[in-house]
């Protein structure tokens, strides 16, 4: 009865509270205050006649540009309805033509979906929207060599649900139209589609037949998945099995790179319950054997399977994961290549073919260039795209802001910075992982909950904060 009084009593005074009245908010405005660090990008192109100028696609983030070798990103794709971005591409033959492929173009418990493919012709200043609006996420999308209204799509479909909008689209006419030109089922998407470097005619494509469940880290795969290829432009297709896993095995998700300098070698991570691992190809995918079971290098096919060869040199391979990976043997043996800090979990390589040592590579900390084949990288603290899984703020004055960012742990800043801006160097860490959920103490601002739980002590100094001890306590856990 005591709890009804209460409830009641509540709703009471919901009912009866006042209205803030309009003119008390209406001239508030929206301004960015960061954090000033990079989130999760999948989508990431250079323009090879142009080495300075990078497109990234944010998955939640939209589209972003820099034409001074990413010292500076500015977005582009602001003004459309979806910031979702699964790929983009830029056609070799006249580079103001670029084309996005919207929706994350990934299957995990906590994502974005978009509404199908948009189109510039000016560099980016201007989008249109040129359909397959249902097909949700757009694993990649690639434009002919020499005809940029020839374009292919791996269409993902929806992630938590069956749909016939999946499958590799293709349009002869600059996305006036579309046409299914590979099909499974309503649950087999596509998840990569590439050319042979040196025959348009020549495509390949991995169907990926799985969803996402309903709770965390729930995903149902099916028997559909594996490695097509098309000698006519995309017409007619045939599986390619020889040497690779398939449906007993429970094959899941392909990722696979051409050799630009030798298109009959190929690799491919795979991803399967059995006999999964690295393969390579010498004679255009007809055939396959494996190189490496090493984990490290093909593991978590739902997230990862990013392999890219050299421009120049077929034996020298670089493969995405929780770091990144290069082989300099065909891919037999690996070193670790490029992890944190400034990277970890990598999703998307990419080689200027014209000048190698220039490379763009997309992880969950945003998209960084090397112009000396991996010696130095910009900074990933140039592109405010971090996704937060909520924002909280405290009750002092200035009041704080706190968020938990993907897979960067939590962060904090006040509300007004002291030089006239909020700028990177007025955020700090508040010591909790990267699923924060930030709880600052009503009654004392110095003391902040957190993570899986943290709490942390803060003292000020001036009108800064040092963080100053850590306690560190987990459901069932006392230390």
């Amino acid at each position: 009865m005591t709890r009804l009084l209460i409830l009641f009593s509540f709703i009471s005074f919901i009912a009866t509270a006042q209205p803030i009245a309009p003119e008390l908010y209406q001239d508030l405005e929206y301004r960015m205050i960061g954090p000033f660090r990079a989130g999760r990008t999948v989508a990431a192109v250079g323009v090879p006649t142009q080495p300075n100028v990078f497109y990234m696609g944010v998955n939640n983030g939209g589209v972003w540009k820099t034409d001074d070798y990413a010292r500076t990103w500015n977005p582009i794709f602001d003004s459309e309805p979806t910031g979702s971005v699964g790929d983009l591409a830029v056609s070799p033959s006249n580079p103001n033509i670029i084309y996005v492929g919207s929706g994350e173009g990934l299957h995990r418990p906590d994502l974005g979906v978009g509404d199908g493919i948009y189109k510039s012709i000016d560099g980016g200043k201007t989008w249109n929207h040129i359909g397959l609006r249902n097909v949700q996420q757009v694993g990649r999308l690639i434009v002919h060599p020499t005809n940029p209204d020839i374009v292919i799509v791996a269409g993902l479909g929806h992630p938590y649900g069956a749909n016939d909008e999946r499958g590799v689209f293709r349009t002869k006419d600059g996305g006036k139209s579309w046409e299914k030109v590979l099909y499974i089922n309503h649950n087999t998407g596509a998840i990569q589609v590439e050319f042979d470097p040196t025959n348009p005619e020549i495509i390949y494509a991995d169907l990926w037949e799985h969803q996402e469940g309903p709770w965390e880290n729930a995903s149902f795969s099916g028997p559909n998945s594996g490695l097509y290829k098309s000698t006519d432009g995309g017409n007619t297709w045939k599986p390619l099995t020889q040497g690779l896993p398939g449906a007993q095995q429970g094959l899941g998700r392909i990722g696979f790179g051409i050799s630009p300098s030798n298109p009959k070698r190929m690799y491919a991570t795979v991803d399967a319950r059995a006999n999964a691992g690295v393969y390579r190809s010498d004679d255009g995918g007809e055939s396959w054997k494996m190189t490496t079971n090493d984990r490290r290098i093909y593991g978590r096919g739902s997230d990862f399977a990013e392999i890219k060869v050299h421009p120049k040199n077929p034996d020298v391979v670089y493969s995405a994961n929780v770091a990144s990976y290069r082989s300099n043997d065909g891919g037999y043996t690996w070193a670790s290549f490029k992890g944190a800090p400034g990277g970890d979990d990598y999703h998307r390589i990419w080689i200027n073919p014209l000048q190698p040592d220039i490379m763009l590579f997309a992880s969950d900390q945003g998209a960084i260039v090397t112009v000396n084949a991996g010696r130095t990288w910009s900074s990933w603290y140039n592109q405010p795209t971090a996704q937060l899984y909520h924002v909280t703020t405290d009750n002092q004055f200035p009041y704080w802001v706190y968020g938990g960012q993907q897979e960067s742990g939590a962060i904090g800043t006040a509300s007004r910075g002291n030089g006239g801006q909020i700028s990177f160097r007025d955020w700090m860490g508040v010591g909790a992982d990267e699923y924060a959920y930030v709880a600052p103490d009503p009654k004392n601002p110095d003391i902040i909950y957190g993570g899986r739980v943290t709490r942390s002590l803060i003292r000020k100094r001036g009108k800064h904060k040092m963080l100053l001890l850590k306690q560190f306590a987990r459901v069932n856990t006392v230390r």
